[in-house]
């Protein structure tokens, strides 16, 4: 790890951060970041041991699990995992413990080249790993916390999930935060072995001065099915970049995603469907709401290579503009180099349906709790997917506080 962090210090040196003038980066805010503003959290290593008060309701939400690690200002506090599961070859804890060598880092995102990717390998203080060995079935959860409440720090999380041949799991990331300013760059890298079913939630509720500029990549294996769920919730600007390579012949990838903005909120996502082997299947379904001034940006490829015949590849954005001063933009993209495939994308922006708001209407629900229903069953769609019927509890509590607040608002509360 030291030398893997003093090479990304030495090539961040040279590189520069991306502008808006880079078409990855267009609609963004990554004009109005200063690094110099933040103190890197790698040194903040006196971290309490333990669970923190403010994680406990989630805990209790997700129920029983077969692992937990928590994750505070950047460094592993505490792990837990099932006696019997480690002893039958389950691993899960401390990356710099479990992975002497590092060769868990990387396997999924290549070696680091753009700045942000280079201050992650260079300032990720406590990496998450996540080993599960061949054949093996995980029924509970693997639960992730981390947790920020160290004001003015920047923190560089990484997490990394292996799922061996033929294994079953779902992992449940959960990334919130106290009332900080603070940058968080976190990087996840999700490897499905062949036949694999991996399942990854991330749920981000982080505070509404906390920064987040985020990367997720996955690769799934013949035959494996993974399927990954983001719920973006909080952050002043939250940008999530998702890369899903169908490397394995027959594999499926899933991509799903709900977001809401409230206030100034932004949220960014930019998605890669790569499909590179033949008969494989992706579909991506995200779907978001904006009130206030709130913003939200979608940009999404699906690439077909040129030895990827009978591909079926799926990309939908729906988006609801809830105020006349939010904004949403959604650009869904193909690149297809075979002809013998299935593709389509779609997209839409518009207000809550009027002849849903109407039927509700005239069946005597007034106004703002019709609309507080059209939005909820709206998002439920993806919700519904999600394995962790207490943690989904949760989220649609906050999102309902969301429309609360609109409510309040819109009645100069």
């Amino acid at each position: 790890m030291q030398a893997r962090r003093a090479a990304a210090v030495e090539r961040a040196g040279a590189a520069e951060l991306p502008t808006t003038e880079q078409e990855e980066w267009r609609y963004s805010r990554i004009g109005e970041l200063d690094l110099d503003a933040w103190l890197p959290a790698v040194g903040l290593d006196q971290q309490p041991a333990g669970v923190p008060d403010d994680l406990l309701p989630v805990l209790d939400a997700v129920g029983e699990r077969a692992a937990l690690v928590v994750v505070r200002n950047g460094h592993v506090t505490h792990v837990e995992v099932d006696d019997a599961l480690a002893a039958k070859g389950l691993v899960v804890g401390r990356l710099i413990e479990l992975d002497a060598d590092g060769t868990a880092l990387g396997q999924t995102t290549g070696d680091a080249s753009g700045m942000l990717d280079l201050l992650n390998d260079a300032f990720c203080a406590d990496p998450v790993l996540v080993r599960v060995p061949d054949g093996m079935v995980v029924r509970a959860p693997i639960v992730i916390a981390q947790w920020l409440d160290a004001d003015g720090v920047a923190t560089f999380p990484r997490v990394v999930v292996q799922a061996g041949a033929d294994t079953e799991v779902s992992v449940y990331d959960h990334q919130g935060s106290t009332d900080v300013a603070a940058l968080t760059v976190p990087v996840v890298e999700l490897d499905a072995g062949p036949a694999a079913r991996l399942r990854y939630t991330n749920a981000q509720r982080l505070g509404p001065r906390v920064w987040q500029l985020g990367r997720q990549s996955s690769r799934a294996g013949r035959d494996a099915t993974l399927r990954s769920t983001v719920v973006s919730l909080g952050g002043d600007y939250a940008r999530l970049a998702i890369d899903s390579t169908m490397d394995g012949k027959g594999c499926t990838g899933e991509l799903m995603a709900v977001y809401f903005g409230e206030g100034s909120q932004m949220h960014d996502f930019r998605t890669m469907q790569d499909h590179v082997a033949p008969a494989t299947t992706s579909n991506l379904l995200f779907k978001g709401a904006v009130q206030g001034t709130s913003r939200s940006v979608y940009t999404g490829l699906i690439h077909i290579g040129k030895q990827a015949a009978g591909v079926r590849a799926f990309q939908t954005n729906r988006n609801v503009k809830l105020s006349e001063g939010s904004w949403a933009e959604s650009v869904p993209n193909l690149e297809i180099e075979n002809n013998d495939v299935q593709c389509s994308h779609a997209s839409a922006v518009g207000p809550v349906d009027e002849e849903q708001r109407f039927y509700l209407e005239s069946r005597g629900v007034p106004p703002e709790p019709a609309e507080r229903l059209i939005v909820l069953g709206f998002f439920e769609e993806v919700l519904v997917g999600i394995p962790l019927p207490g943690a989904v509890d949760l989220l649609r509590q906050e999102i309902a506080a969301k429309l609360s607040r609109r409510e309040l608002v819109t009645h100069g509360a």
